[in-house]
C-alpha cells in the first residue's frame, strides 16, 4: 500500500516542472509590479499628469492578468481562449452586478483624464470641503481640515457638483458685531481689525489680515462682521474663539444679549 509520503513525493515529482513555472512566473510578476509601480509613480510625480493610485493599480492588475494567462494551459490545464470565451457568456450577469463597480471606475478615469480633479486640489463636493488626497480605481479619498477622510464613490464624484476653492476662502470664518450708534467707523475697524489681528497671529495664514466689512443697520447700531482666515491645519472654530475673546467686553461693541424678540 502507497503511503501518504510516497503519494506526495510521487506527485511532485511527475508536476515538478508545473510547479516551478508557477513559482517562477508569480514571483517574476511579483517583482515587476513593485518595479513597474515605482518606476510608474516616479514617471508621474515629474510629469503633468496627475499621481493617483488608479494608473498604479490598474498596471498591476494587467501585469496580473498576463501572470495568470501564462500559467493556465501549462499548469492547470486550462486554455485561456477558453476562458476568455466562458466569462464572455456570462458577461452580462457579471457586469449587472457589479455595475456599481463599473460606474466608479469608469468615473475614476474620467475624472483624471479630463483632470476635472486632482490629488492636491482644494474642492467642494457633496458638501464636504478638503484637500483630494487621492482617486483609486473605485473612490476618491478627500481630507477635510479637521483631519477626517471623506471616501466618495467616483460614480458620485462624476455626477455631482464640485467646487474648486482657494486656501483663502476655505480656511475663512466670520465673526458678526454691532457697532454703538454714532461711533466712527474706521477708528473702530482700525482697533477691531488691531485686536483680533494680534489674538489670532498664531493661527492666521500668512499674507492674509482679518478684514472688516460693514453689512448693514439695526436699532442698536451699524452691523458688520469680521473676517479672519485659519492657516492650513487649524480649526475655523479656534481661530474664531480667538477672535471672539478679543473682541469681548470692547466698549465701542454693543453687546446686549438677543432676546428673541
Amino acid at each position: 500500500m502507497v503511503s501518504v509520503v510516497e503519494y506526495v513525493i510521487a506527485w511532485l515529482g511527475a508536476n515538478a516542472g508545473k510547479l516551478i513555472w508557477l513559482a517562477a512566473v508569480f514571483v517574476a510578476a511579483f517583482v515587476i509590479s513593485k518595479l513597474v509601480s515605482r518606476a510608474l509613480r516616479t514617471l508621474l510625480d515629474r510629469s503633468q499628469v496627475p499621481s493617483a493610485s488608479i494608473f498604479i493599480n490598474l498596471a498591476r492588475v494587467l501585469i496580473w492578468t498576463i501572470a495568470v494567462a501564462m500559467v493556465l494551459q501549462p499548469v492547470f490545464g486550462i486554455n485561456p481562449t477558453t476562458l476568455v470565451t466562458a466569462l464572455g457568456v456570462g458577461g452580462v450577469a457579471i457586469s449587472l452586478g457589479m455595475k456599481d463597480t463599473i460606474a466608479n471606475v469608469i468615473g475614476g478615469f474620467g475624472l483624471m483624464l479630463g483632470k476635472v480633479v486632482q490629488p492636491g486640489d482644494l474642492v467642494t463636493v457633496a458638501g464636504t470641503t478638503g484637500v483630494v488626497k487621492d482617486i483609486t480605481w473605485r473612490h476618491t479619498v478627500v481630507k477635510a481640515r479637521s483631519g477626517d477622510e471623506i471616501v466618495i464613490p467616483n460614480s458620485v464624484l462624476n455626477t455631482s457638483s464640485l467646487e474648486r476653492v482657494t486656501e483663502a476662502s476655505e480656511g475663512c470664518t466670520t465673526v458678526p458685531f454691532t457697532l454703538k450708534s454714532g461711533t466712527d467707523l474706521d477708528a473702530a475697524s482700525m482697533r477691531i481689525i488691531a485686536a483680533v489681528g494680534k489674538a489670532t497671529a498664531q493661527y492666521a495664514a500668512d499674507g492674509n489680515p482679518p478684514l472688516v466689512k460693514f453689512t448693514g443697520f439695526s436699532p442698536y447700531g451699524v452691523e458688520g462682521e469680521i473676517m479672519v482666515f485659519a492657516k492650513p491645519g487649524v480649526f475655523s472654530s479656534t481661530v474664531r474663539d480667538a477672535a471672539v475673546r478679543s473682541l469681548a467686553g470692547a466698549d465701542f461693541l454693543e453687546q446686549r444679549a438677543a432676546t428673541g424678540e
